[in-house]
């Protein structure tokens, strides 16, 4: 897999001063490349407490991410999920440490606690008060006695900086840590593996499934559970932690693994929210304890007192970490004046009820065929909308004016307009109104659908041989009177076709390259004739 890196002995040296170029000044480091490792706050003066931690690179923004006003001093990093050495976290701990003292934040992985500890010890017999906490908030081994440190490390972070920033000593600052540490608890999923630079990618997951309770280096889940969606992924993992949450309040911090989306990411926060209503307030979603590239989350949860709370919120100007907001739902909006949904006079006619039945049904099966044939000459969700769009249209079929044909295409081309997304639900509310309006003006069925068509070509631009549904439309609404066979076989003819245009002039197949179109018919044109031909053998 290709990566955007120079050479690999050299990546996290590159990051750390990419890091650096863009801080405007706010950090630095020591220097002692390519050994010593360690990001530092630039306006440090030692006058309080200062915070330490790190561990190996690959999780960014952690922990670099987080040096700041705040937050952290410094953070030492090591090679790609590799402790630093016990050199580089002295040289952090002299660097930063006063009088006050300084507090290591410490993830619970051997390498990490052995190489701190020992630095610890070595700073403290140059006489510096040093503490250290060490964080195993993982819950996915309940019975592991060292349980894995994760996420949660974050909250230590944002609890310790908001405390050292307000002048707490060493001491208060430390069982605040500690007392963090033994409420929170953390458990990912995922649904692939990360990528290691150098390496070649495991790929232990299957499809249709997710590992339960990964680590974050990689490490494989305590299980391989089915995956179906969502939601079932969500639960499971709040099931995990429901036992740790107490009775009271929460916040829970929701983590970007690396390589989820931000619109999955969003998803997956709505179905935290809707979980459990202990989580008051969420920090996230957003990368802050990532795996390199895993396409994954994990949630921590920490009970919450009015200090925790008060610790959590304090702002920060690091744009890495994502500030605590309340939960909850705001009360939408009501549309304004004139967008709000037209409600026809609902009437039965069970013989339209069952041909548009039968459309919808047709585009719903096809929905996996009309996206891989997307997938070549544009974002590969043709399908997606078309079935989206057929599930709202059955369901609104109550609502609709099945026997008054006239009304019935107007309220079609409303509906279309609501539920179905992109350029074809647009498309498609206009052919649909403008028919409507030529069939309430007295023109017959036929000749309404071919105005309707007009129409469309007339407000989109495209035409027949544009490489569009129109491809396969007007031969078939031309050929429509002559009986739904002779339609639907133009509309194939017509579909076919459109696999010989190497230059589509309308839609996203116009940007893409001619190989990619040669040999594939055009996704909207193929759904027209499989309309058509189902219609063909229904009626």
């Amino acid at each position: 897999m290709s990566q955007f890196l120079n050479l690999k002995d050299a990546l996290v040296t590159d990051a750390i001063d990419g890091l650096l170029q863009g801080a405007g000044g706010a950090l630095t480091r020591l220097d002692g490349y390519p050994h010593i490792k360690v990001v530092c706050r630039a306006d440090w003066d030692k006058s309080r407490v200062a915070l330490i931690s790190g561990g190996g690179s690959g999780h960014e923004p952690a922990h670099a991410g987080f040096v700041g006003e705040g937050m952290l001093t410094a953070a030492v990093c090591g090679e790609v999920f590799a402790s630093p050495s016990v050199d580089a976290v002295l040289a952090g701990i002299l660097a930063v440490t006063g009088e006050a003292g300084c507090l290591l934040i410490v993830k619970n992985y051997t390498g990490d606690r052995l190489n701190f500890g020992l630095a610890a010890e070595r700073a403290r017999a140059f006489g510096l008060k040093v503490s250290m906490v060490v964080v195993d908030d993982d819950v996915a081994l309940p019975d592991l006695p060292q349980a894995r440190g994760v996420a949660g490390t974050l909250f230590v972070h944002k609890i310790a900086g908001a405390m050292a920033e307000d002048g707490a000593d060493l001491a208060a600052i430390t069982r605040a840590a500690e007392d963090a540490i033994t409420g929170m608890a953390s458990i990912g999923m995922s649904l692939d593996t990360c990528t290691v630079p150098g390496s070649v990618k495991e790929d232990r997951i299957a499809a249709g499934m997710a590992e339960l309770g990964l680590g974050i280096h990689g490490e494989a889940g305590v299980e391989q559970v089915d995956f179906s969606n969502a939601a079932s992924a969500m639960h499971m993992v709040m099931s995990k932690l429901a036992p740790h949450m107490g009775d009271g309040p929460v916040v829970a911090l929701l983590n970007n693994l690396g390589g989820t989306t931000p619109l999955e990411m969003s998803v997956l926060a709505g179905e935290m929210a809707r979980e459990n209503p202990q989580i008051r307030f969420v920090i996230g979603p957003a990368p802050m304890m990532t795996s390199l590239d895993m396409h994954g989350f994990s949630v921590s949860i920490l009970p919450l007192s009015s200090e925790t709370e008060a610790h959590l919120a304090r702002p920060v100007p690091l744009s890495a970490w994502p500030g605590m907001q309340a939960t909850g739902m705001p009360k939408p909006w009501p549309l304004p004046d004139g967008l709000s949904p037209i409600k026809p006079i609902p009437s039965d006619n069970p013989k339209t009820r069952d041909v548009i039945e039968a459309c919808c049904d047709l585009l719903i099966a096809s929905e996996d065929d009309l996206n891989l044939l997307d997938a070549k000459s544009g974002d590969g969700d043709t399908g997606s909308t078309l079935s989206t769009a057929s599930r709202a249209l059955k369901g609104a079929l109550d609502r609709m004016p099945l026997a008054d044909l006239t009304q019935l295409f107007r309220a079609v081309g409303n509906e279309l307009s609501q539920t179905m997304g992109g350029s074809s639900g647009v498309i498609l509310a206009i052919f649909f109104g403008a028919t409507g309006d030529a069939c309430a003006n007295g023109q017959p069925v036929d000749k309404a659908l071919m105005l309707g068509l007009e129409r469309i070509s007339q407000v989109g631009g495209a035409k027949a041989g544009d490489r569009t549904m129109i491809d396969a439309l007007e031969p078939a609404l031309t050929a429509l009177g002559q009986g739904i066979g002779a339609a639907a076989a133009a509309a194939r003819k017509g579909a076919d076709a459109t696999a010989s245009i190497g230059q589509a002039k309308a839609g996203r197949a116009s940007y893409v390259p001619e190989e990619n179109l040669i040999g594939h018919n055009d996704p909207g044109a193929e759904a027209v004739a499989r309309l058509f031909e189902g219609l063909a053998a229904r009626l």
